[in-house]
């Protein structure tokens, strides 16, 4: 089964971190930072890390495990985490050397229910579980610690 890491990235702002993708013929959309479980990486943990180093530049401190979702041959993990500092400048994920996949663009959205209802974020189950946290005001209080 193919594993697959995610996080929900909180700023000292309240913001979440998401990447805008832009791909020809197809609405833009949103995702959570985060990539594939490689056979080298120590934990699912130390993936999410290293995804999160290459695709932003950045250094998150993992909070704990929000919610899996599992598809066909596929599960994916989504991270609550706190983070100080990115750069999207820097990044060094092969996905944004290849021209084939689109565009990616890093945007804070505040992390509200106006800030979430105004992406399309994918998966739309996270985005649900997302509102849902949002809502119940768990989210901001969890980084927080």
């Amino acid at each position: 089964m193919i594993e697959r890491v995610r996080a929900v990235l909180v700023t000292a702002d309240d913001t979440m971190l998401v990447i805008r993708r832009i791909k020809p013929d197809i609405p833009e959309y949103w995702v959570l930072p985060g990539g594939g479980v490689e056979p080298s990486d120590e934990s699912r943990e130390a993936a999410l890390h290293r995804e999160i180093h290459e695709e932003i530049a950045g250094k998150a401190d993992i909070v704990r495990l929000l919610h899996t979702m599992e598809s066909e041959g596929e599960r994916q993990l989504f991270y609550l985490a706190r983070i100080a500092t990115w750069s999207f400048e820097d990044c060094t994920g092969p996905e944004f050397s290849a021209e084939s996949r689109g565009e990616y663009a890093l945007e804070e959205i505040p992390l509200t229910l106006v800030g979430l209802d105004g992406i399309d974020l994918k998966p739309e189950e996270i985005a649900h579980v997302l509102r849902v946290a949002i809502g119940a005001g768990t989210l901001r209080a969890e980084a927080a610690k």
